[in-house]
């Protein structure tokens, strides 16, 4: 899936922080570049020496696991072009536009790329980093030439031209059809068995790595919780995001959504002024070494008011209760549509239902490389869970012309159960659990 984020230039605003629950003026900000900091954003530390990258070997041992998957399925290859699955199990990160540039990966043989002849030196360059270090298979294309016909060739060669070839997702029809019109007695079909089934199992370096995703957004959104003050802008508010991630040292951002906004759980394009009062939305989350982590936040600027503190302390309770009833029902053998269920139910019998009338989409995505990735915790999916995926979890309650509250963090399924990486957020007046 696609990434809702966008990466943004951080603007100046005034520095604040937060104290005894009030909004007060900061001393002694730092500075980035010619833009003071907030305090509770300057003190951040740099985090990116804990952020160890993928290996070559492990990438060679992704590829391996991806041949077994083949095997299995009855495949005998499987093509990946620009992406993230081109990335997981390359390195190669690759934007080629209408150009076609691939990877073919054989169940059984060396693999072999297909590059456009300007776009060589690009190619080699990273491919040494991969899997295939100095020696690889790469055939060229000039500008004139027919590029399917280099796929059909390396086919051919390695007795592939009546073969079963698995095609990544995100292959755009006119790649698709180029290969199918070149090797037309190929079957083509879906490689998600194969490259679903290689990323939603994670090895222990990548969980450390969402771990670790994870742990700097709540920082970044803990930092920004003490400096905002009443008048902000959306704007504004995502600037800070950004410059405390800046300061974190990893790139990332997030959408903000206020008071009757944040009943649009992916918000609105409405301009939007935080108040003393406010309930606010913040969602999404940064990348570490291309782990992605998606933590929500909600809370109220200061105290809420009288009319609404009932209602909204309840709906906060029913979400918290729904996010923890997910994360017990979540262990290895039982189907991910079960631990949508076991959140629906919590938030149904306390009066918010049927279905999908309040909680209004699926409890999780599964996560890695890319945001929302294969498998999903939604009704129906039998898929069952492994050690080793990971979700988000991320029950909500969306009242119309009101208020919405989601709570938001990434999970990973473990032997015996199931963890989150960052901590349930306790409450609306205090989301991070500190004084």
């Amino acid at each position: 899936m696609i990434s809702r984020r966008r990466f943004i230039e951080v603007s100046g605003v005034a520095s604040v922080v937060a104290a005894s629950g009030r909004i007060v003026a900061a001393s002694a900000p730092e500075k980035c570049g010619d833009t003071p900091l907030p305090l509770s954003l300057a003190v951040l530390k740099p985090r990116k020496s804990e952020a160890v990258p993928i290996t070559r070997e492990e990438r060679r041992g992704r590829q391996e696991r991806a041949r077994e998957l083949m095997r299995e399925n009855a495949l005998d290859a499987i093509v990946v072009m620009e992406g993230t699955s081109l990335k997981y199990f390359t390195g190669i990160g690759w934007w080629g536009g209408e150009r076609l540039f691939a990877l073919v990966l054989p169940a059984r043989g060396s693999a072999f790329y297909v590059c456009p002849a300007f776009e060589e030196g690009r190619a080699y360059e990273q491919i040494a980093n991969g899997p295939e270090g100095e020696r690889p298979d790469v055939r060229v294309w000039q500008e004139n030439e027919n590029p399917y016909q280099r796929v059909a060739q390396g086919l051919k060669e390695r007795g592939l031209s009546s073969g079963k070839i698995g095609l990544e997702e995100t292959v755009h029809f006119v790649f698709a059809n180029g290969i199918a019109q070149a090797a037309p007695q190929a079957t083509l079909t879906s490689a998600i068995p194969v490259t679903a089934g290689c990323r939603m199992i994670k090895n222990p370096h990548e969980i450390a790595l969402m771990r670790l995703a994870s742990q700097v957004t709540l920082a970044a959104y803990e930092a920004v919780y003490h400096a905002l003050r009443e008048g902000m802008t959306q704007q504004q508010v995502e600037h800070l995001i950004a410059a405390a991630y800046g300061q974190l040292g990893f790139p990332g951002e997030a959408s903000v959504q206020v008071g009757e906004y944040s009943a649009l759980p992916h918000g609105s394009s409405t301009p939007q002024v935080i108040r003393e009062g406010s309930i606010v939305i913040i969602d999404d989350g940064c990348a570490v070494e291309g782990y992605q982590s998606d933590i929500t936040r909600t809370f109220v600027l200061g105290k809420i008011p009288e009319q609404s503190r009932d209602k909204m302390r309840n709906v906060f309770d029913i979400v918290h209760r729904a996010q923890a009833a997910a994360l017990a029902a979540a262990r290895p053998g039982v189907e991910c549509g079960s631990v949508d269920a076991a959140a629906r139910k919590v938030i149904t019998d306390a009066g918010y239902g049927p279905d999908y009338k309040y909680f209004s989409h699926r409890l999780g995505h599964g996560m890695g490389m890319d945001m929302h990735e294969w498998p999903y915790l939604v009704r129906g999916n039998t898929t069952k869970l492994t050690p080793n995926m990971a979700f988000s979890d991320e029950p909500g309650i969306y009242i119309r012309s009101e208020f919405g509250i989601r709570l938001e963090d990434d999970m990973h399924i473990t032997e015996s159960g199931a963890e989150l990486f960052t901590p349930q957020s306790p409450s609306l007046e205090n989301p991070f659990g500190k004084v």
